[in-house]
């Protein structure tokens, strides 16, 4: 097996365009969370809060590619674009077949499948619909449409496992240059916000909605006051690559990805089981070839929903104990759902790279349950060399990836 490593990253997230605003906005404590006037307009939604993305010029995609784009897709390719070109990547690279995407949503755009049915249903006709209209539906429309607007010709992915699918998506980028099946592959994921997403979670009584006129103080992972999830939106992609071609082109490496492993809980398809997130925990690490006293930070998935905060804190506790600094950035953009793997992992390779650990915002009382674990609640300086990053998705989807600094021998 080769060696892999991540040469370029890219983000569309809640503080804008860039992995730079990103990092930024993380480390002067910001919460891009705000209340939305729209939700307040849905009959029986109870959570008005929610993160989304602005200032972006969709036109810096050009139109022959944009037609065919829902929001997410956007999203995705302008990270690709910025991906691609921290790598140093150019059309030799993307048009050789030897370039691959891995690129998932949670569903096609929902946002359009409410336009065509509001349109269809008021006379059963489709001689309005346009061409378009089934590219931006379709599940795998990220994963395609990066790929279009790109020139990328080799093997496309589109995983869709909810919370999990931009781990997912990295893991299986990871496994495919590992094994040589593909040089490069450009992995993560992308959603959009809409009220039908957050209705999810609300009908579940796991959206946050006792803070709709404080917004900035919620999701609160781990914290004794939360009260569910804040949804929002964006983009993260990660350019991969064998160890070999980083060096061969010389190019800055950002980090090395040492340990993949993705679970199935079958114990229930809502509720998260806390022996299944440590199974998940035990196969990654045991990929990784590492033992728990080897990790040196846990960016954990906690998205501040009652059970799965306590299933997480538990899970890990049974690893790592106290010793091993332990935080959540949904606090400060909520959860933008496919793509929040990604997003926080080029946060984290910030991390790395700066010597400080993002805090988890919110969090002030930690709750009882949630305790036996070390919350990071303010910024801290300290050298992170290994991380642990947890992604647990609603169907029982549990992905886990192991990232290392890397150190030229």
């Amino acid at each position: 097996m080769r060696r892999v490593v991540i040469t370029g990253m890219g983000v569309v997230s809640p503080y804008g365009k860039g992995v730079d605003k990103l990092w930024l906005s993380l480390l002067n404590g910001e919460s891009s969370v705000r209340g939305m006037p729209l939700f307040r307009e849905i009959g029986g939604l109870r959570s008005h809060v929610g993160a989304i993305v602005d200032g972006i010029d969709i036109k810096e995609i050009p139109r022959k590619y944009r037609r065919s784009m829902a929001m997410m897709s956007i999203y995705a390719t302008i990270a690709s674009r910025e991906a691609l070109k921290q790598a140093r990547v150019d059309k030799i690279h993307t048009g050789s077949g030897r370039m691959g995407v891995a690129i998932g949503s949670t569903i096609g755009s929902t946002k359009t499948t409410q336009e065509f049915f509001e349109d269809f249903l008021s006379d059963y006709s489709l001689q309005r619909m346009k061409t378009g209209v089934f590219f931006k539906l379709m599940n795998h429309s990220c994963a395609v449409n990066v790929s279009q607007a790109l020139g990328i010709t080799g093997r496309i992915l589109s995983p869709s496992a909810a919370c999990s699918t931009s781990c997912q998506a990295i893991g299986y980028g990871y496994e495919m240059v590992a094994f040589g099946r593909q040089d490069f592959m450009l992995c993560g994921g992308a959603d959009e916000l809409h009220p039908l997403t957050v209705s999810t979670f609300d009908i579940m009584n796991a959206a946050s909605t006792h803070y709709n006129e404080e917004p900035n103080h919620t999701p609160r992972p781990f914290d004794r006051d939360r009260d569910g999830v804040v949804c929002s939106e964006g983009s993260g992609v990660l350019l991969l690559e064998s160890l070999e071609s980083a060096k061969e082109r010389g190019v800055e490496i950002l980090c090395e990805i040492i340990g993949f492993a993705t679970t199935s809980d079958i114990s229930n398809i809502a509720n998260p089981a806390i022996e299944s997130m440590q199974d998940c925990i035990e196969q990654v690490l045991e990929d990784a070839q590492l033992n728990s006293e080897d990790i040196d930070y846990i960016n954990a998935h906690a998205t501040a929903t009652i059970q799965g905060d306590i299933a997480e804190s538990r899970a890990i506790e049974r690893f790592f104990g106290s010793s091993v600094p332990v935080s959540s950035l949904k606090g400060h953009f909520g959860h933008t759902m496919a793509a929040s793997g990604a997003i926080e992992i080029a946060a984290i390779i910030k991390m790395i790279q700066n010597g400080v650990i993002i805090p988890t915002l919110n969090l002030e009382n930690v709750d009882e349950e949630c305790q036996g674990i070390k919350h990071i609640q303010k910024p801290e300086e300290f050298e992170i060399n290994t991380v642990l990053k947890n992604n647990f998705a609603l169907g029982g989807v549990n992905s886990s990836l192991v990232l290392r600094r890397y150190v030229n021998e």
